[in-house]
């Protein structure tokens, strides 16, 4: 084992090797913090490093994961030109009675398809369209009305998306009985939610907030979003934190071994100036015994 003390040679080759997780860069030295501080900005880089690495690769696989998902369908008019994906609707329904009474070419052109294809492109429930969805593995597309489509989508198992913009749209309304005395209330009420918004926070309330796949909303298409600054914020305050404390962490080191040192040097000077007296002495000892022979 090398001991390879960090100095500003070796410091930028320590950061590059500590970024990169896997052996694939193997290195010929094994570094050692002999400081604590040193050891405190190692650790905090280290798992500063981890973090993002991490987190960067989760984002780049679901990114990858959602493109390989992007449907070659977005509209209408791709459905009616094309003959490999098949499409219907509810057997009896206002979708349904909404493609036989249109006037428009696009929608007539799938009209006229659907009442003829073999076999037949008509379920008589919901839930039998969405298992006719997930069996059929990309080849039947299952029209039915935005409200139902997005919440859906937001149940598990989250394996069908809707595509393309709505075909047209429509309101809803609360049937009472003729003449009855509840109508204009009713009315009233309902175009008071509306102009508050109350409407809109009960659908996403009850669609998007306790939903089960996690989107964002019901005209959203399915792309990841990228990693923003708060989303990694934390990193950085604890790498910054970890920072300052090295710092303040070695400037007590410095204090310390400057305290020390001075000490030490102290005790040296004091102890040699007992010493130095001695040779002197010892020299003038050796002449006399020189005389006495001579």
């Amino acid at each position: 084992m090398v001991l390879n003390h960090i100095y500003h040679t070796s410091g930028l080759y320590h950061r590059i090797v500590s970024s990169t997780p896997s052996p694939q860069f193997p290195s010929p030295f094994t570094f050692v913090f002999r400081s604590l501080s040193g050891r405190i900005v190692g650790g905090v880089w280290w798992f500063f490093t981890l973090i993002i690495i991490s987190s960067y690769t989760a984002n780049l696989a679901a990114f990858l994961t959602v493109e390989r998902m992007v449907s070659p369908i977005e509209s209408a008019e791709d459905l009616a030109k094309q003959t490999e994906i098949a499409y219907g609707t509810l057997e009896a329904g206002s979708t349904k009675e909404f493609f036989r009474r249109s006037k428009i070419a696009v929608f007539e052109k799938m009209w006229t398809y659907m009442k003829s294809a073999e076999p037949s492109v008509f379920v008589r429930t919901t839930e039998e369209g969405m298992i006719r969805v997930r069996k059929s593995k990309g080849k039947y597309a299952y029209l039915l009305e935005s409200t139902m489509n997005e919440y859906i989508e937001q149940r598990k198992p989250c394996d069908t998306m809707k595509v393309g913009g709505n075909l047209d749209s429509k309101g809803y309304g609360i049937a009472t009985p003729k003449g009855s005395a509840l109508r204009n209330p009713v009315n009233l009420a309902v175009l008071k939610l509306n102009e508050q918004g109350l409407l809109d926070k009960l659908k996403n309330k009850w669609w998007y907030d306790k939903g089960e796949c996690g989107s964002g909303g019901g005209d959203s298409k399915d792309k990841t979003s990228a990693l923003s600054l708060s989303n990694v914020a934390g990193v950085f305050y604890i790498l910054i934190g970890g920072l300052g404390l090295a710092m303040l962490v070695a400037l007590i080191e410095f204090c310390y071994k400057s305290r020390s040192e001075t000490k030490r040097m102290k005790v040296a000077t004091h102890s040699q100036s007992r010493i130095s007296p001695a040779p002197p002495l010892q020299c003038q000892n050796q002449t006399e015994q020189m005389q006495e022979k001579q």
